[in-house]
């Protein structure tokens, strides 16, 4: 695929005054070492979504599942502080303050008064969004103003002969975009998003959500375009078979490891993701949700469960989603 020549960097679009690796050192889902010492708390401030990707269902809200774009209980920017607080009191290890979803982070105004209000009462931690990008270049200024210093962008296609198949529709601008053009609007715009981001310094992971069939022989791609465009690291996710995707078997470790294992000749990869819950919290590594060794073994047979949550959950409140 050629890059549309609006987004192509002049020189490189990685930042070169920091070492990125130096960034993340504290980053539990940037950086193997850190999965296993550090932890991150997900607020879940953000129920709106502005797309809708065929692997992705919303409308439950069970207790023990574990995936993305799910949580018991929606939470205002005031709760989040307080929570925040709380976990801090219970698991001091906790480094990395994330807001992704349940819906899309940059969708909800919520989002960006959550960071605003935690920055000034937990300067320490490191502020961390997560978003499918589309309104990534609108909004690049606020997210940098707000100190948003590590940035996820899920990008699972490149060609919109594969995008296609992957998106039902994509709102933006106050106009609902089908088929074609609405990956070709979403992908312009996640793109250009990942070069402006990388361009301020902040730490870019592309997650990648693997359907075999659709984009299992195209991820390479992907990865050499995300490189060139300034991001640091690869997620390769395999997916969950729901909504659309209801009927498509999941990918095998053998085959989440081969794309892995292709990618990294390109990128470098993380191996460790745990498919976190819009309501996370605690030491991925240590939450039994998965095996000591990641690279080997991809999908998670254990419900997350924080170990310093289990006897005084924080989040764990069963309340109706609130879906858009």
């Amino acid at each position: 695929m050629n890059v549309p020549k609006a987004i192509e960097c002049k020189g490189s679009c990685i930042p070169q005054t920091e070492d990125l690796a130096d960034k993340v050192a504290e980053h539990p889902c940037y950086s193997k070492d850190a999965h296993f010492k550090f932890g991150r708390i997900h607020v879940p401030v953000a129920p709106r979504c502005n797309i809708q990707c065929n692997y992705c269902t919303r409308k439950f809200a069970c207790p023990n599942e574990n995936r993305p774009g799910v949580t018991t209980k929606v939470i205002s920017p005031d709760e989040a502080v307080v929570t925040i607080r709380q976990a801090i009191e219970k698991e001091p290890r906790l480094k990395i303050l994330g807001v992704a979803g349940p819906g899309d982070a940059l969708e909800n105004p919520a989002t960006l008064e959550t960071f605003e209000k935690a920055g000034k009462a937990f300067p320490f931690l490191t502020r961390c969004l997560s978003t499918n990008g589309l309104l990534l270049p609108d909004m690049i200024d606020d997210i940098d103003r707000v100190g948003i210093t590590t940035l996820t962008i899920t990008i699972n296609a490149v060609d919109p002969d594969v995008g296609e198949q992957i998106y039902s529709h994509v709102r933006y601008k106050g106009k609902t975009y089908r088929g074609r053009e609405a990956f070709q609007v979403l992908n312009r715009n996640q793109l250009e998003g990942l070069r402006q981001a990388a361009m301020r310094g902040m730490v870019i992971k592309v997650n990648s959500v693997l359907i075999p069939g659709v984009n299992d022989r195209h991820l390479v791609e992907v990865a050499r375009v995300v490189k060139g465009l300034g991001a640091f690291i690869l997620n390769v996710i395999p997916m969950i078979p729901l909504a659309k995707f209801a009927h498509i078997i999941p990918p095998s470790d053998e085959e989440v490891n081969r794309v892995r294992d292709e990618c990294a000749a390109v990128i470098q990869q993380f191996r460790h993701c745990m498919r976190c819950r819009a309501d996370a919290i605690g030491i991925p590594g240590e939450e039994g949700c998965g095996t000591a060794d990641e690279s080997t073994t991809v999908h998670a047979e254990k419900v997350c469960s924080p170990r310093f949550l289990q006897e005084k959950p924080i989040l764990r409140v069963e309340s109706p989603m609130e879906t858009a």
